[in-house]
C-alpha cells in the first residue's frame, strides 16, 4: 500500500509527468533527426537507442509504484483540482492499456517503426512497394494483437480510430463519409463540367532559397514564435512537439516547379504548431500539454491552410510578397489569378497536393482500405492493386506507380492505422469553428490586413489553451455551444466552389 499524504501524491504526480516528458523529448528528437538530417545508414543505431528508451518508458509508466500512485490519487479525486483529475484519468487509461501489452512486444514495436520508416523512404524513392511490404505486414499484425490485448470487446478498427479521437467509431465515420460522398460527388461533377481554371501561375521555376524565405515570412505572418518553432525539410511534412509546447518543429518539402506545395505545407504545419504552442503554460510537461485529438489538431492545420490560407483575403495580402520573391514569374499576374489558381478543383494523385473539394475522397480511399486490412478482408500484398482500383473509381484517375500511389503517405510506416479520418473530420470541425468565430471576429477584414491577432486570440481562448483538458466531444460543445454538424463544411464547399466556378 502507498504511504503518502495527498500533497505528496500531487507532487509525485507532477514529477512522474516531468520524467515522462523528458523521455518523450529524447525519443522525439531521435525520430525528428531520422526524418530530417540523419544519414541514411543510421536507422539501426537509432532503433537500438529507442529500444532502450522505450523499455525505460514502459517500466516507468507500467510500474507498480506508478499504478499505486495513480490509484491512490484516483481514490481521492474529490480533493483534486479538475486538471489533476483529468491527468490521473488519462494516465490511468494509458497505463492500464500499456500493461496489457507484453513489454517485449511494446519495445519490438518501437524498433520496428524506426526500421519501417527508414525503408519506406527508400521504397517510395524507388517506387517499390515490395520493399516496404514485409514491414507493413508486421506493423498491421502488431496493431491487431495490441487491439486484442487492450480492448478485446471492441472491433479492431474501432480500437484504432479511438487511439486518435476518443470515442470515434466506424459507425460515426461511415455516417460522416456517407453524407460527404452524397454531397461532394455531384458538386465535383458540376465543377468538372465548368470551364477550367488556368493555374499556370503556380508552375514554373521557383528557387528553393526563395521558397525558404517565403516559409519564414509565412510562419511569422500567421503568428508563430520562431524562438520556439523550428523549420526543416523532409520527404513527408509533419509537425512534432519535443518535450513540451515550448519546443515545436515543423517540416516542409520544396518543389522548385511549384511554390504552392511548400507554401501551403508550411501554413498547414504552422496550424498544428499554433495549436501546440498555444497550450496554457501551466500544462507544460503534463499529459494535458498539446492537442486533445488528431481530429481537433487537423481542424487547426486545415483551418489555417484552407479556410484562411486559400481565402481571397489571404491571397490578396500574400500576393505582393510572391511578386517580390518571384518577380519574373509573377509579372503581369494579380492576386485574383493567384486565388483562383490555388482553388482549382480537379482529381489528382497526391493527397497533400489535392484541392479542398476532392481532398476527402482521398481520405475515403484510405479509410476503406484500412477497415478491410484490419478486418482481414484484404491482404497487405494486395494494397497497391486495390489502391489503384479505388483511385480510378473514386477520382477517375490512373495511378502510374507506387510512389504516386500506395507509398505516397508516411502514416502506415509509423503504425498510424486509424489516423486518416482525422483529416476529414478536421476539415469539417474547422468549418464550424470558422462560422462560430465570425459571430465575433471580422475574419476576412483581419486577414486582408495581415493581422492574425484576433483570429489567433479566438482560437487560443476557445481551443488552444485548454490542451487535453476536455474530450473532443466536450471541447466541441464548449466551443460551439452545439453538437458537431457536417452541414457547415458541406455548405462552405458548395458556396465557395459555386462562386469560384460561377455555377
Amino acid at each position: 500500500m502507498i504511504n503518502m499524504t495527498l500533497d505528496e501524491g500531487r507532487e509525485a504526480l507532477m514529477s512522474l509527468q516531468r520524467k515522462m516528458a523528458a523521455y518523450d523529448h529524447a525519443a522525439g528528437l531521435i525520430y525528428y533527426d531520422g526524418c530530417t538530417t540523419a544519414p541514411k545508414a543510421t536507422a539501426e543505431n537509432r532503433g537500438a537507442t529507442l529500444s532502450i528508451l522505450s523499455e525505460e518508458m514502459y517500466r516507468l509508466a507500467a510500474s507498480e509504484e506508478t499504478a499505486e500512485l495513480l490509484e491512490f490519487l484516483d481514490a481521492n479525486k474529490e480533493d483534486l483540482s479538475y486538471d489533476e483529475r483529468r491527468m490521473v484519468h488519462l494516465l490511468l487509461k494509458d497505463i492500464r492499456e500499456m500493461k496489457k501489452i507484453p513489454m517485449d512486444e511494446y519495445i519490438a514495436y518501437q524498433e520496428l517503426m524506426v526500421k519501417a520508416d527508414d525503408v519506406w523512404h527508400d521504397a517510395k524513392e524507388q517506387s517499390d512497394f515490395e520493399m516496404f511490404r514485409p514491414y507493413l505486414e508486421q506493423l498491421v499484425a502488431a496493431k491487431k494483437r495490441f487491439a486484442k490485448y487492450v480492448a478485446p470487446e471492441k472491433d479492431v478498427y474501432d480500437y484504432c480510430l479511438n487511439e486518435y479521437e476518443e470515442g470515434l467509431t466506424m459507425e460515426a465515420c461511415d455516417s460522416f463519409f456517407g453524407r460527404l460522398r452524397s454531397e461532394i460527388v455531384p458538386l465535383l461533377k458540376k465543377v468538372s463540367e465548368a470551364p477550367q481554371i488556368d493555374d499556370s501561375l503556380r508552375h514554373g521555376f521557383f528557387p528553393e532559397d526563395r521558397q525558404e524565405e517565403l516559409s519564414y515570412w509565412l510562419m511569422e505572418l500567421i503568428g508563430l514564435d520562431l524562438g520556439h518553432v523550428g523549420l526543416s525539410t523532409t520527404e513527408h511534412p509533419f509537425t512534432t512537439s519535443l518535450g513540451s509546447h515550448f519546443d515545436e518543429r515543423i517540416t516542409t518539402h520544396y518543389f522548385e516547379d511549384d511554390f504552392a506545395c511548400s507554401m501551403y505545407s508550411v501554413v498547414h504545419e504552422g496550424g498544428h504548431a499554433l495549436y501546440d504552442t498555444g497550450s496554457a503554460d501551466e500544462l507544460a510537461y503534463t499529459v494535458l500539454d498539446g492537442g486533445v485529438a488528431m481530429s481537433i489538431h487537423e481542424s487547426q492545420s486545415r483551418f489555417y491552410e484552407n479556410l484562411i490560407g486559400r481565402s481571397r483575403a489571404f491571397c490578396t495580402y500574400v500576393f505582393p510578397k510572391l511578386a517580390e520573391l518571384f518577380p519574373e514569374h509573377m509579372a503581369g499576374r494579380d492576386a485574383e489569378e493567384f486565388y483562383r489558381a490555388v482553388n482549382k478543383a480537379e482529381p489528382s494523385l497526391i493527397r497533400t497536393e489535392s484541392d479542398e473539394l476532392t481532398y476527402c475522397l482521398h481520405i475515403m480511399v484510405r479509410y476503406e482500405l484500412e477497415k478491410r486490412i484490419m478486418h482481414d478482408e484484404l491482404e497487405v500484398k494486395d494494397l497497391p492493386e486495390e489502391w489503384n482500383r479505388m483511385y480510378k473509381e473514386y477520382l477517375g484517375i490512373d495511378v502510374p506507380d507506387d510512389k504516386h500511389g500506395v507509398l505516397q503517405d508516411s502514416h502506415w510506416a509509423s503504425g498510424l492505422m486509424g489516423y486518416f479520418p482525422s483529416y476529414a473530420l478536421g476539415n469539417a470541425y474547422g468549418a464550424q469553428f470558422l462560422a462560430k468565430m465570425k459571430e465575433s471576429v471580422d475574419v476576412d477584414g483581419c486577414i486582408a490586413k495581415g493581422d492574425f491577432g484576433p483570429v489567433n486570440d479566438w482560437n487560443r481562448e476557445n481551443i488552444w489553451k485548454h490542451g487535453a483538458r476536455y474530450t473532443p466531444a466536450e471541447l466541441l460543445r464548449r466551443v460551439l455551444g452545439a453538437e458537431f454538424d457536417p452541414g457547415y463544411y458541406i455548405d462552405y464547399l458548395k458556396n465557395k466552389f459555386s462562386e469560384v466556378y460561377g455555377l
